[in-house]
């Protein structure tokens, strides 16, 4: 009964949602609670409250961390990175978008999904709302790439793996190296699928001059209010920044904390002045209240989910419908199977709940546990989509764009990307058939 109502509730939330009946705000937050109500759960609070404890540290690290990087957007130390741009694609939404990817997969290098948005989109975005590109490349190729750095050791799945199985690093990860770098060529393919359809959709079928106007970006375009900038600070915020990123590589300190130590030192420095201090806040404020707002909500949705056991039920109800003929394609089995279920739920149900599970059976059947934990890293593309991701609701924060728009048209790259890495793993012997 619990198996069949957590179904029915993923499936009632993204239809809603992508039916546009309910914001994914609204959904988020009444419809786990209708759907336990009907399950004959009433005590919610403990559940509900559990699950915002959970998402605390990450929603204080999204406050601080998009204080922070608009502080230096409005300090103006990412407009070189922008120009330089600019002068590099002179207006080619090809060379745009195939950057895009290229420099989503190396900041995501750090397996930080939130850190990895704020980076590449701010300094992008300007690129894209100037010369009228469609802005859900932008949350689509970030979202793939993470779906792949979050494969790295210090990713959180990884890590889960490790932990779960005892494997070390390169035990875990050398075989499907290979998929890794397919699925990073994947992405700059379709890097360079979005910028020749853009060209196509903009009419720009050469290369620009930044003499050429109305596709060339000035940086007054960009930042009106000249006024904000600090050029005399450049070196400062720069120096500043890879400090902070150097500890957050070596966590120092937990990730919340250095962003608001990182916070003050930079709007104290910039901004010296309380006034435009405050000005800044402000300014930043209502970005901050839509991602966070989602951040909560995401965080009562997992912890009804978690509380009521729902999670549990899906999870066994699915593993017992595996059957006995279809053993020996287990890893095939966890490979595509890995993409939903980490879409419906977070990592921490699947790999301390389904895996070991599935992994014990695999082993009845002569297959090694190892190839099962391989296989379940193989769909992170996808799980860098789901609602339960508190990073995604940064994402479409900061690009401006639905959960409804995002999903629609990057879900089939998702699932592509996915599949890319599956069926590598499975070329180069890392997966048995």
């Amino acid at each position: 009964m619990l198996s069949i109502l957590g179904f029915m509730m993923i499936v009632v939330f993204m239809y809603l949602i992508m039916s546009k009946r309910l914001s994914a705000l609204n959904a988020l937050i009444i419809i786990p609670v209708i759907f336990a109500l009907i399950g004959g759960f009433t005590d919610l609070g403990p559940m509900m409250m559990k699950g915002i404890e959970t998402i605390t540290p990450t929603a204080i690290m999204v406050i601080f961390a998009i204080l922070y990087f608009g502080i230096l957007i409005d300090a103006g130390m990412f407009d070189p990175l922008v120009t330089r741009m600019v002068k590099i694609s002179k207006g080619d939404p090809l060379k745009i978008s195939v950057t895009t990817a290229v420099l989503s997969l190396l900041v995501g290098l750090d397996g930080d999904g939130t850190i990895t948005y704020l980076i590449v989109v701010t300094a992008l975005l300007p690129l894209y709302e100037r010369l009228g590109m469609n802005k859900l490349i932008l949350a689509c190729l970030p979202a793939m790439s993470m779906g792949i750095m979050n494969v790295l050791p210090w990713g959180g799945p990884t890590a889960r793996v490790m932990s779960i199985f005892g494997y070390d690093a390169m035990e875990l990860l050398g075989p499907i190296i290979p998929s890794i770098i397919a699925g990073a060529l994947y992405v700059i393919g379709l890097g360079v699928f979005f910028g020749l359809r853009e060209r196509k959709r903009l009419g720009v079928f050469g290369h620009y001059t930044e003499t050429e106007g109305e596709i060339a970006v000035s940086m007054e375009d960009i930042a009106a209010d000249q006024s904000l900038k600090r050029p005399k600070l450049y070196w400062f915020n720069i120096i500043l920044t890879l400090v902070l990123i150097f500890a957050l590589v070596k966590a120092v300190l937990p990730l919340p904390a250095l962003f608001m130590i990182g916070f003050v030192i930079v709007i104290v420095v910039n901004y010296p002045n309380l006034k435009e201090q405050q000005s800044r806040v402000e300014a930043h404020a209502g970005n901050i209240l839509t991602v966070t707002s989602l951040i909560f909500a995401a965080g009562i949705f997992a912890g009804i989910l978690e509380g009521t056991e729902m999670v549990d039920a899906m999870a066994s109800s699915l593993v017992h419908i595996i059957p006995d003929f279809l053993g020996p394609q287990l890893p095939a089995i966890v490979g595509l199977t890995s993409m939903p279920f980490t879409f419906v739920m977070a990592n921490d149900p699947y790999y301390f709940g389904i895996i070991p599970i599935i992994a014990e059976t695999a082993s009845g059947f002569g297959i090694d546990k190892l190839e099962i934990a391989q296989a379940s890293l193989l769909g992170q593309p996808l799980h860098l989509l789901s609602p339960l991701v508190g990073s995604v609701y940064v994402l479409l924060g900061l690009v401006g764009v639905e959960f409804r728009e995002h999903i629609k048209f990057s879900l089939k790259y998702a699932v592509g990307t996915a599949l890319v890495m599956i069926i590598t793993a499975f070329l180069f012997g890392a997966l048995s058939i």
